[in-house]
């Protein structure tokens, strides 16, 4: 091995953004121990005991794993974790989170059992991009209230949303979850090793994180999901170019037929531009997933329009 190749190997260090390497630290009963207190808003010295329990999401092989690989803890109260860290959010996000949510829920209860063995459950959300643009705060606590005072119905469901990008550049809280999502958004050695300082519990997180980085088994497993990732956010990114120009072409074709009727009423070149604006915008809204419903409510027009323009 070269001083090049040794060097590189000594400063790799993988991000805890990839799920791989999330779970991984997750394996770790202290670790674990710290992020849930933190979850829970308690001192790890309460926590007595977590469990991890096996999750479905997982693959055999990393190219199976383009959904999302999760981590699910058990407390010693019965309380149950669900976590998942994303890198890149879709469409129908907050239905599938409310879905496991519901799930983790009601799978407590054997045949039989009264409702009364139902324990809290709590989805965790780490997301490396922007879910609540209009809001500033980076943590959410996200739960089961009365609308028209606030009032918490029951706290026995929860969903806590962690938004890495929101993260401020200094320290502007105490709460332990804010070191936790700056741990796991770290770009290197030193900005782990800085964090670790924080707590017993973060130090530990920078050893395990050290370990796994350290494994050629665990490395390449890393690697492949990282690939996998990439290739599949290409993939998504490259049919998304596709769709929106094949859209933008049939978009003008369409949009100046769109116009000519709307100019009937409001003069034929603001229609034609109009028509054109509208088209193109509906086929770029199709290009990325969108629904006929979801295009017709952002660009404010019925959904019968909608069809006709996609026909």
């Amino acid at each position: 091995m070269n001083q090049t190749t040794k060097k590189t190997n000594q400063d790799f260090i993988m991000s805890p953004k990839v799920d791989v390497c999330f779970a991984g630290l997750m394996e770790n009963p202290m670790v674990r121990k710290g992020f849930c207190a933190a979850i829970l808003r308690v001192s790890p010295e309460t926590v007595e005991k977590t469990e991890l329990l096996p999750t479905h999401l997982q693959r055999s092989y990393a190219d199976d794993k383009l959904g999302i690989l999760d981590v699910r803890v058990r407390m010693l109260d019965g309380t149950q974790i669900n976590m998942e860290m994303q890198v890149k959010g879709y469409e129908f996000w907050d239905e599938r989170a409310l879905f496991y949510l519901c799930k983790m829920f009601s799978d407590q209860l054997k045949s039989g059992e009264s409702y009364e063995n139902l324990k809290k459950c709590i989805h965790v959300s780490i997301l490396d991009f922007i879910r609540f643009p209009k809001d500033k705060e980076c943590y959410h606590r996200i739960g089961f209230c009365k609308r028209k005072t606030g009032k918490l119905y029951s706290d026995k469901l929860e969903i806590q949303i962690l938004e890495l990008k929101k993260l401020p550049k200094e320290v502007q809280t105490g709460e332990e979850i804010v070191n936790w999502m700056r741990f796991f958004n770290g770009k290197n050695k030193e900005e782990f090793e800085q964090m670790a300082k924080k707590s017993e519990y973060l130090g530990e997180a920078y050893e395990a994180l050290q370990k796994l980085s350290a494994d050629d088994l665990k490395r390449l497993e890393y690697e492949a999901r990282e690939k996998a990732l990439k290739d599949h956010n290409s993939f998504l990114s490259s049919a998304q170019r596709i769709g929106e120009k094949r859209g933008e072409k049939r978009g003008r074709k369409i949009g100046e037929k769109l116009g000519r009727e709307i100019g009937e009423k409001h003069g034929r070149k603001i229609g034609e531009e109009h028509g054109i604006e509208l088209a193109k915008q509906v086929f770029r809204l199709q290009a990325q997933g969108k629904t006929e419903q979801n295009i017709a409510s952002e660009c404010d027009i019925p959904v019968e329009k909608v069809r006709k323009i996609l026909a």
